[in-house]
């Protein structure tokens, strides 16, 4: 029996309850603009064998249309989400009719290819964030709770710029992954549920110190909240953690309170200062993948693949040699015998070979 859009929707994300929260929100975000594009086509009531075979692509333009051409990654997440919806369909035999998934895929990828993922060109001026936080936290400050925020937001803008982590990362951060300041490395679960390596350096692990001793509390969360909510336990969050937009949100006040205020940062931008800071200094393209957690290194070569090239530029420019200046060095080499009128001994006739006897003896 063939199922309604809205139906299969509902099916589809009941599949979703293994995946972290932040992966089952995006996924539904991405199905909500769905529905709306239906609705804008006019098949918001259709079944999911009667979608056209070309839907992916139809959905791809419109939301090139909502949201235009420089928010290809809110785009691609929608597109992602959606697509792996199809997948679904697919495997539950309720895909379009007469249309494979992997046609589907391929429509797709002839009018994403004209539009290339928008390289990110991080702002040389987002260190100064950093450093805004760091002398604001060096301030004496009468009031207690103040204090703890601004220890804390010194703490979080280091992690971010040192390690290049997500902010659902450093939100989920507990106080023993650090070791309470003192590990110089951890192990965090990121996107996809994906175990890696994150590293500190021994600044950052100053400031971890200085702020969970100011606390004096022991409360797990390595961020908590320090408002009036503070001492009350919080139905939802009875530790304080603070939530990744929270995070967000800091980075946005330091990032005007360091005169930056016209500039769009993120704490995503700091995972792009990271990767480019690393590619121009050497690092190869597969160091950074892991280093950044990416599931493919398809994704980072995306998005990094010019940084890398312009490395090789500077080797390129740095190595090479004119021939003009080897030409001279073989100038001022010392001359061979033969080149200085010595005459090579004559070889000696060569020996007949000795018959080695019958193969086989």
């Amino acid at each position: 029996m063939a199922l309604p859009v809205d139906e299969a929707r509902q099916a589809f994300l009941e599949t979703l309850r293994g995946k972290s929260p932040h992966t089952r929100i995006s996924y539904q975000t991405a199905l909500n603009r769905f529905k709306e594009f239906l609705v804008d086509s006019g098949q918001g009531d259709c079944l999911t064998i009667d979608l056209r075979g070309d839907i992916l692509e139809a959905f791809y333009l419109w939301l090139v249309r909502q949201y235009g051409r420089e928010k290809q990654f809110t785009v691609s997440t929608y597109i992602a989400g959606v697509r792996s919806f199809f997948r679904f369909l697919e495997r539950q035999g309720e895909g379009p009719a007469g249309v494979s998934f992997e046609k589907i895929k391929a429509g797709l990828r002839e009018v994403t290819a004209k539009n290339n993922y928008r390289a990110p060109h991080p702002d040389p001026e987002l260190p100064l964030v950093v450093t805004a936080v760091n002398a604001a936290a060096e301030q004496p400050v009468n009031d207690e709770r103040e204090r703890l925020r601004l220890l804390r937001d010194r703490a979080i803008v280091n992690v971010l710029y040192c390690t290049g982590m997500r902010r659902e990362e450093v939100s989920r951060l507990n106080r023993d992954d650090v070791q309470g300041g003192h590990a110089t490395q951890a192990i965090i679960t990121g996107k996809g549920t994906k175990d890696r390596t994150v590293f500190f350096d021994e600044e950052t692990l100053d400031y971890i110190r200085a702020y969970l001793a100011a606390r004096a509390d022991a409360y797990q969360p390595l961020f908590i909240q320090h408002g009036p909510a503070r001492g009350r336990r919080k139905r939802g969050r009875p530790d304080h953690r603070l939530s990744p937009q929270s995070i967000w949100k800091t980075v946005k006040r330091w990032a005007e309170l360091a005169g930056l205020d016209k500039r769009e940062f993120t704490t995503h931008d700091f995972r792009h200062t990271k990767a480019t800071t690393l590619l121009n200094r050497g690092a190869q393209l597969s160091e950074v993948q892991d280093l950044l957690g990416h599931a493919s290194p398809e994704t980072t070569k995306r998005i990094y693949a010019h940084y890398d090239k312009s490395h090789l530029r500077e080797a390129f420019d740095k190595f090479s040699v004119p021939a003009e200046e080897l030409a001279a060095k073989l100038k001022d080499r010392p001359r061979r015998a033969s080149e200085a009128g010595a005459k090579r001994p004559a070889r000696s006739p060569a020996r007949p070979r000795k018959d080695s006897g019958p193969e086989g003896t």
